[in-house]
């Protein structure tokens, strides 16, 4: 199965396609656990063509999983800590339809593999605490770290931060 798929580190040319991945992943992701206007005015702030390239800028390294009909999910990372070597897991999303098939953890390897390469120790997330995919971080070795909730706008962020010992 693994042998169809390549993940490539995208560019600045690959952000309308991150752009169009996000609408199609992050609406169906986030309708179970958030408002609408939360779900609408997140996508505003983190996935417009400009968010994502000042995400580029700022050091999160984008990562693009396709398959032979062209991608089908991405993944982004960046160092969160120097002096404790922690990196963060930004975020990870496949299409609906491809979930469910080790696809995901083929990507999250692949950005543990990379963070490792670049001296990680650790590597963070957050999720949100009522979001299923916890039980997916879970399964590949991840632990609640701390809580934490974040002020996005009017709204928060209620997450966990999960955290994998690498090294």
């Amino acid at each position: 199965m693994r042998r169809n798929f390549s993940i490539r580190e995208a560019s600045t040319a690959d952000i309308p396609t991150i752009n169009r991945l996000a609408a199609a992943i992050w609406e169906p992701t986030y309708r179970p656990i958030l408002s609408q206007e939360q779900i609408d005015y997140m996508f505003e702030v983190i996935y417009t063509p400009e968010a994502l390239e000042r995400q580029m800028q700022e050091g999160q390294t984008f990562l693009l999983l396709l398959d032979g009909s062209g991608p089908i999910g991405f993944a982004a990372f960046s160092l969160k800590d120097a002096a404790d070597q922690v990196y963060k897991l930004n975020k990870i999303y496949l299409l609906p339809s491809r979930q469910g098939g080790g696809l995901g953890k083929l990507l999250l390897e692949n950005v543990e593999e990379k963070v490792k390469q670049a001296g990680a120790r650790y590597l963070d997330l957050n999720v949100n605490r009522y979001n299923q995919a916890k039980a997916f971080y879970e399964r590949c070795g991840y632990q609640v770290h701390q809580e934490e909730d974040i002020p996005i706008g009017p709204y928060w962020m209620n997450d966990y931060v999960m955290r994998k010992q690498l090294a």
